[in-house]
């Protein structure tokens, strides 16, 4: 799926919800191997745990889990997108800082490389309204091709074929019935596209 328009949030809202998405510079892969999907979802468990993880070496990780929650995500080759939502004005800049600058320093370790992983600053746009959560959630986990079967998305937990304490999808299973009943909805790709093309302008640039 188009990645929807840039958009660059510089002040943010306290308890509201963010669709965050970030690219590789120049539109590279930030993503070569599967244990590079691994190390990224590792930060998520690191920084978003209910409880602070340590390091052996350098103390106490940086902790954002009752502060921010991550509802959805999708790691595709090249970039990467998440639904959260954050109950004070500055934790997804805190938490973006960590994820990234984490990530980064993994990467260009790996594979001997110098400067930016990520084109410049990620970008998010706010959910301005309460109904386009579930709407948000189908556009991330729709981005792969094969999105039913995609290892690194978190469609799986929204399923209930995986849990993890660090991603929270109830605010948007609680819309739905049954988990059959999102997944139901996820597929009907077709039948919604007006209101698709609705988010896409919504998170577009005006």
């Amino acid at each position: 799926m188009r990645m929807p328009g840039r958009n660059i949030i510089k002040e943010y809202g306290a308890d509201e919800y963010y669709h965050v998405y970030s690219r590789g510079v120049a539109k590279q892969k930030i993503f070569l191997d599967t244990q590079d999907y691994e190390v990224f979802l590792g930060l998520f468990k690191r920084y978003l745990s209910q409880e602070q993880s340590r390091s052996s070496r350098h103390g106490p990780y940086p902790h954002y889990g009752t502060r921010l929650k991550l509802v959805a995500y999708c790691l595709m080759p090249n970039h990467i997108h998440l639904l959260v939502y954050q109950t004070d004005e500055t934790v997804i800049i805190e938490f973006m800082r960590s994820l990234m600058t984490s990530y980064s320093m993994y990467f260009n370790r790996k594979y001997k490389r110098v400067g930016p992983v990520f084109q410049s600053r990620y970008r998010a746009s706010r959910i301005s309204h309460s109904n386009y959560l579930e709407h948000i959630s189908r556009y991330i986990h729709l981005n792969p091709r094969d999105w039913q079967n995609y290892p690194y998305s978190s469609l799986k937990y929204f399923t209930g074929t995986a849990a993890a304490e660090w991603l929270q999808p109830a605010d948007v299973l609680s819309i739905f019935a049954s988990r059959e009943k999102y997944l139901e909805f996820a597929r009907d790709y077709e039948g919604h596209k007006d209101m698709l093309d609705e988010l896409h302008w919504e998170l577009a640039d005006r």
